[in-house]
C-alpha cells in the first residue's frame, strides 16, 4: 500500500426530481436523459469501487466505471426526508414542522424521516467499512458514488480545512479526491489534499 491513500467521492448525476428542486432522499428518480448522455467514463483507475444502493447512484456508477461492479452500501444513501420526499419548497413552506426543520435541521427531523445524528452515524459506519476494506485488501485508491448530503458530511469531517455542513457546495458533475496520509486515514484524521475530478463531458451540469 502506498503512503498516500485516495478516496474519491462522486455525486450522482442530475435526476428528473433534482430538476424540479424536490427533496430526494431514499425515494428515487431516474437520471435526466441529458445528464446520462453528458457523463463520461473516468480514465483514472481505482482498486475498489463503492456505490449507494439507490438507482441514481447505480446508474451514475455504470456510466463512470462501465467495466466495474461496485460494492453497494446502503449506509451511503442520502438522508431520508420522510413525508417530504419528492416535494418542493413551495409545497412545504407553509408547514410549521418544515419551518422548524429549516431553522434547526440538526435537532429536528422531517415527519417519518431521519434525524441528522442518525444520518451522521449511518454514514460514519459506511465510511468505516470502506476504510477497513482498503486496509484489509492493501489498496490505495477507492471510488465512491453517492449523494450530496453524504459528501458534505464527509467533507465536514475529513477535508483539509474545517467547514460546516452547509458551507460545502457539492454540485452535480464533479468528483472530489480526498488524499490521506496512510496513518491519518487509519486514525480518522483529516486528509492532506482535496482535488476536484470533473465527470461531465461539457463542464459542470
Amino acid at each position: 500500500m502506498d503512503d498516500n491513500l485516495v478516496v474519491a467521492l462522486f455525486r450522482h448525476g442530475i435526476t428528473e426530481e433534482n430538476k424540479r428542486r424536490a427533496y430526494l432522499g431514499w425515494s428515487d428518480s431516474p437520471l435526466s436523459i441529458e445528464e446520462a448522455l453528458s457523463i463520461r467514463p473516468i480514465i483514472q483507475s481505482y482498486d475498489l469501487y463503492f456505490s449507494s444502493d439507490l438507482r441514481r447512484c447505480i446508474h451514475t456508477s455504470k456510466l463512470l466505471f462501465p467495466t466495474k461492479d461496485p460494492i453497494y452500501l446502503s449506509e451511503f444513501r442520502e438522508m431520508n426526508f420522510g413525508k417530504w420526499e419528492k416535494k418542493t419548497y413551495p409545497q412545504l413552506k407553509d408547514l410549521s414542522d418544515y419551518q422548524r426543520w429549516l431553522s434547526d435541521p440538526f435537532t429536528h427531523s422531517p415527519p417519518d424521516g431521519e434525524l441528522f445524528s442518525n444520518f451522521q452515524c449511518r454514514v460514519q459506519t459506511g465510511w468505516n467499512k470502506i476504510v477497513n476494506r482498503m486496509f484489509d485488501a492493501n489498496c490505495s485508491r477507492a471510488a465512491v458514488v453517492t449523494h450530496g448530503g453524504v459528501i458534505r458530511l464527509l467533507l465536514r469531517e475529513f477535508a483539509p480545512i474545517g467547514k460546516e455542513f452547509w458551507e460545502w457546495t457539492v454540485p452535480h458533475g464533479i468528483g472530489l479526491q480526498l488524499i490521506f496520509e496512510k496513518e491519518a486515514l487509519r486514525r480518522g484524521e483529516r486528509c492532506t489534499l482535496l482535488r476536484e475530478v470533473p465527470i461531465m463531458a461539457k463542464g459542470h451540469g
